[in-house]
């Protein structure tokens, strides 16, 4: 008990290889006799500053009053006084001499007068640091005097520290005492005066005139101590001679009135340092208001909130770049992490970690950012996909992947649409830092289900996504998706730009198919869209059949010069679109944020797709959805834009798939109930009856894919389980069956199984009578007009 008060008192009384701290370079200049050095701790490594003061003499004065000093730093708590840490007091022999060392251990800061060297601030950015610094000086004295009752008497710039977010702080306490306000005695109040210099001391103090003191206001002394504080400060000098008070030269005209009443002669007529913080016309800065909101935040309202940080993109830029990096970033980090900031504060915190190097922002901006992902508030969601470019390439896979991901995930489902079409476009930046087992097992069963959303811009940017995210698919994944994806969803979509983006996407992704895929599977959905309604769609129908085309004709150059080792996976290296898909879909994801609200699509081309769903600033909650319509440059009827491209095309009902988290729940396509829809125009009947049209199959081939369907409506087995996209070979079933009724045969872990072609050959057979769907008849071929013969004609 007696070591502990001991230390309480007057220092730990350990010797220095004791000190849990590691003494380093001192800097050049410090208050009084004491050496200011850098330090750090033995534990960490974490940054200190240590203070020495050394004497030959136990009792020598100095030393007193560094104790002095020691027991009031380490009772005085204020967030504008110096931080204490530790200290301790050390006994040395030196040739029979005893040496006595006192160390003080506090917060890592700088002398002021180094920091404003290193600096450098000129012109209005100088003024509002130094506006900034002063009022938190002033308030650490309006504390010691009008609070505690004390007078610092050593207020000047050497009694400044800075700290690493630049915040000036009050040391040197070497001289505080408490105020003595009677005036019967005599005594000395301040014991350790004559540590003061003389040109610091107001007239009162040089004659210790202990009496006027006495009746002087508590202030009187610490004012006089200010206002020496602020000529050094402007005059960029040391002190040296009370006269040179009287120069005004380099004092800022809005604070000269404040400056001068601090230095008046008659101790009761000095400026209060409360005052000066209320009433100063110097202190209405930009950077003290702001810095000052962000404090008392908390008891700030939400209009207030709003307002203020929807400004402070473009204040932040008027501001001293130095200080808003480490004083205001990180009081807008903290805001945002405990929920007492407004969603528009993420798009301030973004602009100001973009001044930021690389590494800097990994650790000051992108932790809250990670965490903000988590946040319930959809507003905040949404900036976080509005501006994810900006931050997602610092972000790492494994962050991604684990702690990123998983929050985004929910804004597939999300009733909000234009936060399902965010969501759709941040996986652009996030699915390469994605693992292949999350890219299968949860990112493709949300896409599949975007595929058919009610909203035509989202199908046709799920179409494009697929075609970007292609090359981070493993070969099986992109075998079992990507032709399914596109020709019997994308191409057999009434909304126009999604057939076109269907074509696109086909183009982009042509190196993955062999000639076999081609010739029986991509270019029979293909050849029919040259006849579409859209002529852009057309257009580009033709450039995707004369791509294929060239694509079989050199397999079939290659099988006849006998080179048929990499025949099977045959793929061209220069794809002409392939620029222009990838540079649609970005040009898509940056449209973000704009004022494109209710803007038509028109039709996919390598320009960019206007979404139509409202912008964030239309009302989250309840966004406004504009219909879309298309016209044609033929004298074809206007096609109708559905609800959602049910399964009409005799595909079977397609199923959802996303069952993970929700097993209970009903999210499959049986669920899907299809709004009442115009009828087509006849030219698109007639492509997606021909679409229909299964390809013929030799009869081994037939028979197989009969084999191999089931015949049990028992639940798949955990081999079935884990082949996500199931058998893409199983033909139609032969028996006709409700659209909304599930095939027993289907596995449910696959997205696309449900729509999937009949299996490919190589060996084309002409058509047949009898081909078909069981007994369903034929649909009529292409190009081919029933005739309405009359029976007067017959």
């Amino acid at each position: 008990m007696f070591k502990f008060l001991k230390e309480v008192v007057g220092g730990s009384g350990t010797g220095l290889k004791d000190l849990p701290y590691n003494i380093g370079e001192p800097y050049p200049s410090a208050w009084g006799s004491w050496t200011h050095y850098r330090g750090t701790s033995k534990d960490d490594g974490s940054p200190v500053s240590i203070f020495s003061l050394s004497g030959n003499n136990a009792q020598d004065g100095y030393l007193a009053a560094g104790r002095n000093g020691v027991k009031r730093l380490r009772t005085v708590r204020h967030p504008n006084i110096l931080s204490f840490l530790h200290s301790t007091e050390t006994e040395t022999s030196d040739g029979g001499s005893t040496k006595v060392t006192i160390y003080i251990v506090t917060e890592p800061v700088m002398p002021l007068s180094e920091k404003i060297k290193e600096l450098g601030l000129v012109g209005t950015q100088r003024d509002e640091y130094y506006a900034w610094g002063l009022h938190q000086i002033a308030k650490a004295v309006s504390f010691l005097n009008n609070d505690c009752k004390l007078v610092h008497g050593n207020v000047c710039l050497a009694s400044v520290v800075v700290t690493q977010t630049l915040d000036w702080k009050l040391h040197a306490f070497d001289v505080l005492s408490e105020f003595d306000g009677n005036e019967t005695s005599n005594g000395q109040m301040l014991q350790y005066a004559w540590l003061v210099e003389s040109q610091y001391k107001p007239m009162e103090l040089v004659k210790s005139d202990w009496a006027a003191v006495k009746k002087s206001p508590p202030w009187a002394i610490d004012s006089w101590g200010m206002g020496c504080l602020i000529y050094e400060l402007f005059s960029g000098m040391k002190l040296c001679a009370t006269e040179e008070l009287r120069n005004i030269v380099s004092i800022p005209k809005s604070l000269l009135p404040d400056y001068q009443r601090l230095l008046s002669s008659m101790p009761s007529r000095r400026l209060n340092t409360s005052k000066l913080i209320e009433n100063s016309e110097y202190f209405q800065s930009k950077l003290v208001e702001t810095i000052h909101f962000m404090e008392i935040l908390s008891l700030k309202d939400s209009v207030e909130k709003d307002s203020f940080f929807r400004k402070l993109p473009n204040l932040a830029e008027q501001l001293p770049r130095q200080i808003v990096l480490k004083k205001l970033l990180p009081l807008l980090a903290s805001a945002l992490e405990f929920g007492s900031a407004a969603a528009p504060a993420l798009t301030a915190l973004l602009k100001i970690g973009s001044w930021l190097s690389a590494d800097e922002f990994s650790v000051k901006a992108l932790p809250t950012i990670v965490k903000l992902f988590a946040s319930n508030d959809r507003a905040i969601r949404v900036g976080l996909l509005q501006h994810i470019d900006q931050y997602g390439e610092s972000l790492s896979a494994q962050v991604v992947d684990e702690q990123v991901y998983p929050h985004v995930a929910s804004g597939f489902s999300d009733t909000n649409a234009f936060l399902r079409e965010l969501t759709l476009k941040s996986m652009l930046i996030l699915a390469p830092k994605l693992s292949q087992r999350t890219i299968s097992g949860s990112l493709l069963k949300y896409l599949s289900k975007l595929q058919v959303d009610e909203e035509p811009a989202i199908r046709t940017n799920t179409t494009i996504l697929l075609g970007n995210i292609a090359s981070y698919l493993n070969e099986g994944t992109r075998k079992r998706v990507l032709i399914n994806a596109f020709t019997v969803r994308a191409l057999r979509d009434t909304f126009p730009p999604a057939r076109g983006a269907g074509i696109m996407a086909l183009c982009a992704t042509s190196s993955y198919y062999d000639a076999t895929e081609i010739a029986t599977r991509i270019l029979p959905n293909v050849v029919v869209l040259t006849i579409d309604p859209d002529s852009d769609v057309r257009s580009k129908a033709f450039q995707a059949v004369d791509q294929f085309l060239q694509i079989v004709k050199q397999y079939y150059e290659k099988t006849n010069t006998a080179d048929s080792t990499n025949a099977g996976s045959l793929g061209i290296s220069s794809i002409p679109g392939n620029a222009s898909l990838l540079g649609w879909a970005m040009s898509s994801l940056t449209l973000k944020g704009k004022p494109s609200d209710h803007a038509p699509v028109t039709s996919v081309s390598s320009s960019a797709l206007t979404p139509t769903i409202s912008n964030a600033s239309s009302g989250i909650d309840n966004p406004s959805i504009a219909p879309v319509r298309v016209s044609s440059t033929t004298d074809l009827a206007e096609i109708p834009v559905p609800t959602s491209p049910t399964s009409t095309d005799g595909w079977g009902e397609l199923e959802n798939g996303i069952h993970d988290e929700h097993k209970n729940d009903k999210d499959g396509w049986d669920d899907l109930e299809p709004l009442e829809e115009p009828r087509p125009s006849p030219a698109l009947l007639n492509i997606q009856a021909a679409q229909r049209r299964p390809v013929s199959q030799p009869v081994s081939q037939t028979k197989q894919a009969s084999s191999l369907r089931p015949k049990s409506s028992t639940k798949l087995s955990k081999d079935d389980d884990d082949d996500l996209w199931g058998s893409i070979a199983a033909p139609a079933p032969k028996s006709s069956k409700p659209s909304n009724v599930k095939s027993n045969g289907i596995d449910d872990d696959d997205p696309w199984a449900a729509i999937a072609a009949p299996a490919p050959t190589t060996k084309a057979k002409p058509l047949s009578a009898g081909r078909g769907r069981g007994t369903k008849p034929a649909a009529p071929k292409l190009g081919a007009q029933r005739i309405n013969r009359t029976s007067s004609g017959m």
